[in-house]
């Protein structure tokens, strides 16, 4: 059994529930925060029930900055808590042009700013205690802009970034940082985002990815991909991206860019 507290964001349901339950079993105490408090509250009482652990029930938007905010409070000084899991999100349906600005600012305040902001509430803390665990929920569409899903595509590639480059200054102060890049996992983000998968190719179940994910924080990945079957590839897409900034010369352009 553990004393430490894990706060998930989106844990009413999908991703985030499951992973609640994990935790739980873990015997870790939880903070569980989403918009649906009637059904955060069902969740709290059954794993109180069934784990005997503490759960506080944070009711959020977190695209409002007041409720945000609130977050970033209780990340800030609730020294207990010592794992974030960033999982709130949105997808998006239709094409780029079909979006309008209202979708396009719920979904980067959902998933970019508010992931960055509590990601960014809690790393100082955690760096200064030397100790603490951080999984941001990336994609797999954020390395395919050939799925078309250009918005929500875009906003999985940051979470990925973010968390790279998190890694680079927190892992040495004792942070650990994972992305987490699942493909088409059964949950209700599909119906919220208005899109049809009842002709898709099968998808994983969301308790098979959260296990999965486990065992990727478990043992320390940077980047788990549970889809992937063959994980060299992930290896050599690292590498020659490495290798291609070791081409880059910033005092001339290259010989193809100059007039003949």
């Amino acid at each position: 059994m553990s004393n430490s507290t894990v706060l998930i964001t989106g844990a009413s349901t999908g991703i985030g529930a499951v992973y609640a339950d994990r935790f739980a079993r873990r015997g870790h105490d939880l903070v569980i925060v989403a918009r649906d408090q009637s059904r955060l509250e069902a969740l709290a009482v059954r794993l109180r029930q069934q784990y005997s652990i503490n759960v506080d029930v944070l009711n959020a938007d977190l695209t409002k900055s007041s409720d945000l905010a609130l977050v970033e409070e209780r990340l800030k000084n609730d020294t207990h808590i010592d794992t974030l899991i960033n999982n709130a999100g949105v997808a998006q349906s239709g094409s780029f042009v079909e979006q309008t600005p209202e979708l396009i600012e719920k979904l980067i305040a959902l998933n970019i700013t508010a992931l960055a902001r509590l990601a960014a509430a809690v790393s100082p803390r955690f760096a200064q205690q030397g100790k603490g665990f951080i999984v941001n929920i990336s994609s797999v569409v954020g390395l395919a802009p050939e799925y078309k899903m250009s918005v929500y595509g875009a906003s999985k590639a940051f979470v990925l970034f973010l968390s790279q480059g998190m890694h680079q200054e927190l892992s040495s102060k004792g942070v650990y940082i994972q992305a987490l890049l699942p493909a088409g996992t059964y949950t209700e983000i599909w119906e919220r985002a208005g899109i049809d998968i009842s002709n898709s190719s099968p998808m994983m179940d969301v308790n098979e990815l959260v296990d999965a994910a486990l065992v990727g924080f478990d043992r320390r990945e940077l980047v788990t991909i549970p889809p992937l079957h063959n994980d060299t590839r992930w290896e050599s897409l690292d590498m020659a991206r490495k290798e291609l900034l070791s081409d880059i010369k910033m005092s001339e352009a290259a010989t193809r860019y100059k007039a003949i």
